[in-house]
């Protein structure tokens, strides 16, 4: 069931047009309409774990913030949880929960504790469920230990796990993600990590990630939509991004005999040294069963070495073949 549905949203801006005479700029000043979001379609069902990528300025943040109903779509169809976001802002904010990256949503002068009690009484939490949820979460992202710290005092990964507790107390159905691990820690995106994948499978919080780390992409996401220039690119599951733009593999091997020559065919390269293989091949054109195969015909293989294309150059690919 599809709990968020874009259909044709198209935003527009109005931006100044500079100009060196300074009356003319302020009395009569000119504009230029910039296409943000152009044409957008894609549905999100319930309980997904999408990464919402693309380059910078391709108009991710400008799609989150009209799913939450901070920015109105200059035309087209919004729908989360059957209710277009800017025409009920106040019954949508209650089923969401939203993380700005570079924006923190703790008041600064105060400990977390003091911004959770503001938030129980601005989303009306009832007594058992922030109680319930304040020690899940304070549990789960290990904050009781600071929660009486002014936030001034806190250090990013530690501001960035108390946001994300203040975004799930009133039990959210969606999650939107804006750069939630950006400048953190390894162990701290880890623990990040972990935890959005666990209120995924344990309460079926359907999460909307919008991120520059793919790895993120790859340990949380199982579907991809990617825009850029306003525009969706691509939308499909992530296992079928990697096998579909995978770019090179490559497989080592030493063997017990030295192999004067070997032919492959589908494979992009073969080099030997001595008793040492090396193969580059792509994964969709030949499997590593079938090199390693052709290779024990041969001779008699001593160790393996299978490396893998990173993410980051998956994705890498996929920006500039979509570009074009």
């Amino acid at each position: 069931m599809s709990i968020i549905k874009l259909d044709h949203v198209n935003r527009k801006f109005k931006i100044a047009v500079n100009d060196k005479n300074f009356v003319r700029y302020v009395l009569n000043r000119k504009y230029q309409t910039k296409e943000a979001v152009k044409d957008v379609s894609f549905s999100i069902d319930e309980g997904e774990l999408v990464g919402f990528i693309g380059p910078n300025g391709a108009g991710k943040s400008t799609t989150i913030k009209m799913m939450c109903g901070i920015l109105v779509p200059s035309s087209g169809d919004i729908t989360v949880l059957g209710r277009t976001p800017y025409k009920n802002r106040k019954k949508n904010s209650k089923e969401i929960g939203v993380v700005f990256g570079q924006k923190s949503q703790l008041w600064w002068d105060l400990p977390p504790i003091d911004t959770f009690s503001l938030f129980k009484k601005i989303y009306k939490i009832d007594d058992a469920v922030y109680e319930r949820n304040l020690n899940y979460y304070g549990e789960l992202l290990e904050i009781n230990e600071f929660m009486n710290q002014p936030v001034r005092q806190l250090s990013l990964g530690q501001r960035m796990r108390a946001d994300l507790c203040a975004a799930l107390l009133h039990d959210p159905k969606i999650l939107f993600l804006d750069e939630p691990t950006i400048g953190l820690d390894v162990l701290v995106k880890k623990q990040i990590r972990d935890m959005i994948k666990e209120i995924n499978c344990k309460r079926k919080i359907t999460v909307v990630l919008t991120t520059h780390d793919m790895k993120d992409i790859e340990e949380i996401c199982s579907r991809i939509i990617m825009i850029n220039n306003g525009q969706v690119m691509l939308d499909k599951p992530l296992e079928e991004v990697k096998s579909s733009f995978s770019g090179d593999s490559e497989i080592r091997l030493i063997t017990q005999q030295k192999i004067d020559s070997l032919k492959i065919d589908r494979v992009k390269d073969i080099q030997i040294n001595n008793c040492e293989i090396k193969i580059l091949f792509v994964a969709k054109d030949i499997s590593a069963a079938e090199i390693i195969t052709s290779v024990v015909q041969k001779a008699e293989i001593i160790n393996i070495e299978i490396k893998e294309p990173e993410i980051d150059d998956i994705i890498r690919n996929l920006y500039s073949i979509k570009g074009n």
